[in-house]
């Protein structure tokens, strides 16, 4: 199973969206490891978009992301990372599809709710911001073996 991180942005909070965004991840299969509320410190805002350090949206980002709480999730399943990535939609919700949590409730180019890792990499690199090792629980809901081809018994009842 992967593990990955994703945020839900000031945007995302302010707008009362946790609860559906959340659900999303839920519904898809997807299980948490951890959930946290915060404000993000800056210093934690500078490290997390570190790759984007230069470009000419990045002063403005590490603002918005320190400006009003975010909830940080820590999702594991199978394919988390490439499943959270489908799920989110394109960066956009203006150019975002239908169907995803940009496109069905963002419209805004600079705004866009969420943030996930990218990669096995960058979610190695995301993750030790947010949550320490007792701050991510690993369990198997009962439903598992309904929700992946996993190879064992269906449960009975």
């Amino acid at each position: 199973m992967e593990r990955t991180l994703v945020l839900l942005k000031p945007d995302a909070v302010q707008r009362l969206l946790v609860g559906r965004i959340l659900q999303r991840f839920e519904e898809k299969g997807l299980r948490l490891a951890g959930l946290r509320m915060l404000l993000l410190p800056e210093a934690d805002a500078r490290r997390l978009y570190e790759p984007h350090v230069g470009k000419p949206f990045y002063e403005g980002l590490v603002r918005f992301m320190t400006a009003s709480p975010i909830v940080a999730l820590a999702l594991e399943g199978k394919n988390a990372i490439g499943i959270c990535r489908k799920l989110l939609g394109a960066t956009f919700g203006s150019k975002a599809e239908p169907g995803t949590i940009r496109g069905d409730f963002g419209v805004s180019d600079s705004f866009n709710l969420v943030h996930g890792s990218d990669s096995p990499e960058s979610a190695a690199r995301e993750l030790p911001i947010f949550f320490g090792p007792r701050d991510l629980v690993a369990w198997e809901p009962r439903i598992l073996p309904w929700v992946y081809d996993l190879p064992a018994e269906f449960p009975r009842g």
